[in-house]
């Protein structure tokens, strides 16, 4: 079992072809915070973008390395995602007016959820599909209607 520490121990990872463009989109649109970006020119190495105690890491898409090697981007498989982010935000409603101002696609509308919390799901601008919602699964009963 890793120690207890700040922050989460599981933290999603993400690629993007137009990283620094995202970058600032996903902060504007969904409320993350830089917290590093490390470039070479256009192309970003690495990035850390956090949501209270818990963070994504982010880089340019491409297809040279070994971790590049195994990703791929959702308009190269049908538009589909091989995975999700689920984030927890305290006013969904609130949250959904922003995300969809700044351009993100509603795929599941909000709702109250049937095991508690509201939330929506949306795909960001290159098509990732992300989980937005009050269910807290470490607190059930904080995000129950």
């Amino acid at each position: 079992m890793p120690a207890p520490r700040h922050g989460s121990t599981v933290i999603p990872t993400l690629s993007y072809r137009d990283a620094p463009a995202m970058i600032e989109w996903l902060c504007r649109a969904f409320g993350f915070d830089k917290q590093a970006v490390y470039m070479d020119g256009e192309v970003v190495l690495h990035a850390q973008l956090t949501w209270g105690d818990g963070m994504i890491m982010l880089g340019s898409a491409g297809k040279d390395g070994d971790w590049a090697k195994l990703m791929a981007q959702p308009d190269e498989i049908g538009g589909r995602s091989t995975h999700g982010v689920c984030v927890i935000v305290a006013d969904a409603d609130a949250h959904y007016a922003r995300a969809t101002a700044a351009g993100a696609t509603v795929v599941i509308d909000i709702a109250d959820q049937p095991y508690g919390g509201r939330g929506y799901a949306c795909r960001d601008t290159e098509g990732y599909v992300w989980w937005f919602g009050s269910y807290d699964p470490w607190n059930p009963e904080a995000g129950t209607p």
